[in-house]
């Protein structure tokens, strides 16, 4: 994981994300003809022979369409995958095995497992079609979400045609200060965006890495100047409501370094023992277990970094795999989804730091937390107005009112201070 893996290993695979070999235009006819029935040109009315981009499934052509001339982009599997998936699926599960078999503290099994559960899904992009305007009508009902997701026109197993909206990675820094794009103001929209496909009504986007997330100015909206497009949607996962709200006691007892509530609720979320506990809140944070235990609403230091990257090397790396292959699979994918964001946002080199971000997280945890309790008063039966209901909803909403007026506070004093052209909090 990008927080807990050395510097050098994370960035080898970045290019995987879109910049990858691709396959030829003779090849990608040949499927359009065995798919569709009908070559290119009868379906398109230009078709860029040169994708705008390849990752290790797909690859990206411009074209426009036939009936309307409208501009679309047009993602098409790599042909060559229909024989070698199933080939590299056994070699990796074979791999892995041997790997089991010579090193038994390296266990990697879990990962072909999750590869053999998640790549049949990422390989049918009629279901990443449904996935994608399922999502899209969800966050059109949230009012002032900046998230944008391009239209589905159709789509089979192997090609996607979708509405072309272009943009520009969130790691483009310069494309952002130029535009007067607000890094921090970006930052929050992704903990936003995600936070609701986690503790929301909506599936939850397992691939948020710098090659499925762009931005371009907008100045039509009236909360941001910005939309944040999502792309690839292939890969989603439903999280049970118990999950959610384990998962929200969690992240509520890491904010306020609640020790005995993180053991309860990890073991909750993921049956994590008291001697793993240090090493799951390190994975899930992304920081030392030094600043979990105190506080983690910090930025990473350069000396907080290096620690991590040498425990990694003094045994860690063995304790992380075995863990990761003992957690649930839901919880894998959510710990990858954060992972990613973290990422991202890092990656935006913030200047007002964590806060704001934790008090979104914390939003979203306390809705959460509260939406139960007032579940449990009403399968109880008997009026709210009764006094045991009326206190212990008190009580909730007490919890939640208190977080909304922190985040509220904390984002006009944001506000103000951009006002006044006063420097960036960097902490609290």
């Amino acid at each position: 994981m990008n927080y807990l893996l050395p510097l050098e290993w994370t960035r080898t695979f970045v290019p995987l994300q879109d910049r990858c070999p691709v396959s030829s235009y003779e090849a990608i006819e040949q499927m359009f003809i065995d798919d569709t029935g009908q070559p290119i040109a009868a379906l398109f009315e230009t078709f860029d022979r040169e994708p705008i981009g390849a990752a290790s499934l797909a690859q990206v052509h411009l074209a426009t369409m036939k009936d309307t001339g409208a501009k679309v982009a047009v993602k098409v599997q790599h042909p060559t995958l229909k024989e070698w998936v199933p080939l590299d699926l056994a070699l990796t599960r074979f791999t892995f095995r041997i790997l089991k078999l010579v090193f038994p503290g390296y266990d990697l099994e879990w990962l072909s497992n999750e590869m053999e559960s998640s790549l049949p899904q990422e390989l049918d992009f009629a279901l990443e079609g449904e996935n994608a305007l399922l999502t899209k009508r969800y966050f059109n009902t949230i009012d002032g979400s900046p998230l944008l997701i391009p239209d589905v026109y159709w789509g089979r197993k192997r090609i996607l045609v979708m509405e072309y909206i272009a943009g520009h990675r969130t790691d483009d820094l310069a494309y952002l200060d130029s535009n007067g794009i607000d890094r921090d103001e970006v930052s929050a929209a992704l903990a936003r965006v995600f936070n609701e496909m986690i503790f929301g009504n909506t599936p939850l986007h397992c691939d948020p890495h710098g090659g499925n997330i762009a931005i371009r100015r907008n100045d039509l909206r009236p909360k941001h100047n910005f939309d944040l497009i999502l792309y690839d949607h292939g890969l989603y996962r439903d999280i049970s409501v118990q999950m959610k709200r384990d998962y929200a006691k969690l992240w509520l007892a890491v904010i306020n370094a609640d020790q005995e509530g993180m053991r309860k609720y990890s073991r909750s979320v993921a049956g994590i023992t008291d001697e793993q506990f240090p090493l799951f809140a390190s994975a899930i944070t992304g920081r030392d277990y030094r600043a979990v235990s105190t506080s983690v609403i910090s930025t990473r230091s350069a000396q907080e970094k290096e620690v991590i990257s040498g425990a990694m090397g003094d045994g860690m790396l063995q304790e992380l795999v075995q863990l990761l292959g003992q957690v649930p699979r839901i919880v894998l994918l959510i710990l990858k989804t954060n992972d990613l964001t973290r990422n991202l946002d890092e990656s935006l080199q913030t200047r007002e730091g964590p806060v704001r971000n934790f008090l979104i997280l914390a939003h979203y945890c306390s809705r959460t937390v509260f939406r139960e309790q007032i579940e449990a008063v009403q399968n109880k039966g008997g009026s709210i107005l009764w006094p045991r209901n009326m206190l212990q909803l008190l009580v909730a909403w007490t919890s939640y009112a208190r977080v909304e007026a922190k985040l509220s506070l904390y984002e006009w004093y944001i506000y103000f201070r951009r006002i006044a052209r006063l420097s960036p909090v960097a902490n609290i």
